[in-house]
């Protein structure tokens, strides 16, 4: 478990790699938000959580599942995480963030990820450097 990464996941750099190169810039683990979502864009007050199947229970999922072994253990644990999960939604959701998230297997399909993104987010703003003369 304490090689068990929370932040800079494989799956969160794919993220961040597709919204960059979509033109899309933003913040990273913001400790003041609930949860220190993973990529936040401040100025659209959104933010993208980046969740692996198994630690997050991803309903329908293959790698969803409660493990065989050490039920007693793994159940509440992942449940907690679940629970944890929507309560910081919905403390996102008062302070007025919207969020969307974005799961580990939804990422054999970039282009989807991708127009879901852009979906939720709206165009990049594009900024221009105009040098004074």
């Amino acid at each position: 478990m304490q090689a068990v990464k929370a932040t800079h996941t494989s799956p969160e750099l794919e993220v961040r790699r597709l919204l960059h190169g979509m033109g899309y810039r933003f913040r990273l683990h913001r400790r003041n938000l609930p949860g220190c979502p993973d990529i936040v864009f401040p100025s659209r007050k959104a933010v993208i959580q980046v969740h692996g199947c198994f630690w997050h229970q991803h309903t329908g999922c293959r790698h969803g599942h409660v493990p065989k072994s050490r039920q007693n253990y793994w159940g509440p644990k992942l449940a907690r995480n679940v629970e944890r999960d929507r309560e910081n939604e919905r403390r996102l959701e008062e302070m007025g963030w919207r969020a969307l998230v974005v799961w580990e297997c939804a990422l054999i399909d970039r282009e989807r990820v991708a127009r879901e993104a852009a979906d939720f987010l709206g165009p990049p703003r594009a900024f221009y450097y105009i040098p004074s003369s």
